[in-house]
């Protein structure tokens, strides 16, 4: 199992996370902030089992379009989960 996190603007952070629960990944949204000035952004959590990792990579990358400046819209990583457990 993978944790996907995901920092993303505010703005895309709505067609992302449709994108990802309509294709049933489970998504947890956190409002926080921080790069230059501040902006907005959303941090978007997702437990994703091993074999539908690049799956939920490809509709990330579905839903942003590159923009004409270069600049780069989300930060990702994806972190091995040693232990899931549900209470």
């Amino acid at each position: 199992m993978k944790m996907i996190i995901l920092i993303v603007k505010d703005n895309d952070s709505d067609a992302i996370t449709q994108a990802l629960t309509s294709s049933e990944y489970r998504v947890t949204r956190v409002a926080s902030t921080g790069g230059f000035l501040r902006k907005g952004v959303v941090t978007l959590l997702l437990g994703v089992r091993d074999e539908r990792v690049e799956s939920a990579l490809e509709l990330i990358r579905a839903k942003l379009t590159p923009l004409p400046s270069g600049e780069k819209r989300v930060t990702l990583f994806v972190v091995p989960v040693e232990r899931f457990e549900q209470v």
